[in-house]
């Protein structure tokens, strides 16, 4: 993409009714567009970030046989009303909304009823279990006050996951390869190591349930971390008897602030039960589906990633999820000879598969400098008039600040890698 042609534009100020890092940076970066509290625009260069991180949240869903599928927004009152879950009274999000023609419809902000009532037509005997689908789509929730920028919004994109099992074993299988695929998405994210799988309390279906926590002070929730040991609660289970369990005591636990990046958890025959989703098992009975749900915020971990890894300069993106890996800065573009030559370089990235962010602007170094280190881009690649005649090309590293000078050689074989 050529920078020149780009519609957004950075800002030099961070926008002043936002208080949350993440929504500034984005912002000002033009990454997003706040449309009105609690509903963003994803822009361009944002909405590469969010189809990065849908495409890992896919891959890893898919390899532990998920099977992606699409809801509609529109809600019925007639499902959740079995479930005691369209009151207000009960729930207290929705937004509502009456037909034209007659009746009441709402606006999903989750859809285990949905997706338990379209099983009832493919369900019907223990040879059809256990299977688990997915979808990456937009809930809505009519949250009093929208807060923390992208991370806590009216309208969001969430993935959400529901397992199907006919037995506890076959449950427990699946909701703990669920668990290690959850690891591998935010290792893969680049807050991996910060994030925890933090023991919460699991209801009436099961001892624990799970939410994946992101350390960061401008987290709004708090855990209770052993680092030494990996373990994590949340305040529900910080009772001597489920520590014990977990084999930790609570001195040995820090109170730290977090990010809910994610969560599992297991809904035992709820759903099932209250709209009719049943099998025949291998006696010729109707038994009630055991069903698991597990979700991730798209946006919510977009968020939190750049809250936890930009620093005084801008974003800093991980290589995994960066809209673009090279950001390639022109400078002298006034001089016909070295405007080609960087467009050369342009075109000969692109050949070798590197997707590249080409700024061609004709404006000052330092304002070219000063928006690529706020874009986050993982390397900046500099084309000048002095680097022509030297030979070379001042590659900056954004995460570490390493400077290196590479060859037009050295910087293809670098990128074709």
């Amino acid at each position: 993409m050529r920078q020149s042609k780009l519609f957004t534009k950075t800002k030099k100020e961070t926008p002043s009714d936002e208080v949350a890092k993440n929504a500034q940076l984005l912002i000002q970066a033009g990454y997003v567009y706040k449309n009105m509290a609690g509903a963003y625009s994803f822009l361009p260069l944002g909405l590469r970030v969010i189809e990065k991180i849908n495409s890992i949240i896919r891959e890893e869903m898919n390899g532990i046989g998920g099977v992606e599928m699409h809801m509609p927004s529109l809600q019925e009152e007639r499902l959740w009303k079995q479930t005691d879950r369209w009151g207000d009274d009960n729930v207290d999000v929705w937004f509502k909304t009456e037909l034209k023609a007659g009746g009441e419809v709402g606006l999903a902000w989750t859809h285990e009823e949905v997706v338990t009532d379209i099983m009832r037509q493919y369900v019907s005997s223990y040879k059809d279990l256990p299977f688990a689908a997915y979808q990456i789509q937009t809930k809505f929730r009519n949250e009093i006050r929208a807060k923390s920028g992208i991370m806590r919004t009216r309208e969001f994109l969430m993935k959400d996951l529901y397992s199907f099992s006919a037995n506890e074993e076959q449950h427990k299988e699946f909701y703990d390869t669920c668990a290690d695929a959850y690891t591998r998405i935010f290792d893969r994210l680049g807050i991996g190591s910060q994030t925890y799988k933090t023991f919460a309390s699991g209801g009436a279906f099961s001892k624990f349930s799970h939410e994946y926590q992101t350390l960061a002070e401008a987290g709004e929730d708090v855990v209770y971390v052993c680092e030494e040991k990996g373990i994590a609660v949340n305040k529900e289970v910080l009772e001597d008897v489920d520590l014990a369990e977990l084999g930790v005591t609570r001195e040995e636990l820090v109170e730290r602030k977090s990010i809910e990046v994610g969560n599992i958890f297991s809904l035992g025959t709820k759903f099932s039960d209250s709209i009719g989703l049943t099998f025949k098992n291998e006696a010729g009975d109707n038994t009630p589906v055991i069903m698991g749900s597990y979700g991730i915020g798209p946006a919510r971990a977009m968020g939190t990633v750049v809250d936890l890894l930009a620093d005084d300069k801008g974003i800093v993106w991980p290589e995994s999820i960066a809209p673009f890996r090279v950001h390639l800065v022109a400078l002298n573009t006034d001089d016909d000879e070295i405007r080609d030559w960087a467009n050369g370089i342009y075109t000969s990235l692109q050949k070798l598969g590197v997707e590249v962010l080409f700024d061609d602007r004709d404006t000052r170094p330092g304002e070219k400098f000063a928006d690529s280190d706020l874009l986050g881009i993982p390397y900046r690649v500099v084309a000048s008039k002095r680097g022509k005649e030297d030979g070379l090309f001042e590659v900056v590293t954004r995460a570490t600040g390493e400077v290196r000078s590479l060859t037009e050689a050295e910087l293809f074989d670098d990128f074709s890698a």
